[in-house]
């Protein structure tokens, strides 16, 4: 299976392609790449709301705090799968709707099912990550590969 499999619009949109690059460079494992991708304060919510991620639920603002939620959330995964079944583009925002699939060592996995929200700047920075997901749904999904 490739890493992301997408099934909504193809249609230029500033947003729609920073997510995409966002996805990619996850499923890279591309750390700087991604960091990258946001506005110097630039902010990732993932998910929204107090969380195992996030225990103030403020999010992580600034290059430096999104390069450490990478250390948290996605450097200890072995491998990423998007699958985005839609894509709704609006004003400078993307509401992508699918599910991500986290890899994890000993051979277990999760899926993620959610709606991951995107918005950009003029130079098509992304200045917000929201990620609407919930942690017991996940991990009710958690098993062996």
């Amino acid at each position: 299976m490739t890493a992301i499999t997408w099934s909504g619009p193809d249609t230029t949109h500033p947003a729609r392609t920073a997510s995409r690059r966002s996805m990619d460079a996850v499923c890279r494992g591309a750390k700087a790449e991604w960091v990258a991708l946001f506005a110097e304060d630039g902010v990732v919510e993932d998910p929204v709301g107090v969380s195992m991620f996030d225990p103030t639920g403020a999010g992580h603002r600034g290059r430096a705090a999104i390069g450490a939620f990478w250390d948290l959330a996605i450097a200890n995964v072995e491998r990423f799968e998007f699958v985005m079944r839609d894509s709704f583009a609006a004003g400078d925002e993307v509401a992508n709707v699918g599910t991500i699939t986290a890899f994890l060592s000993g051979g277990s996995r999760v899926d993620t099912e959610g709606v991951f929200v995107y918005r950009v700047d003029a130079t098509g920075l992304i200045v917000s990550m929201r990620a609407f997901w919930e942690a017991e749904r996940a991990m009710a999904t958690l098993r062996q590969a």
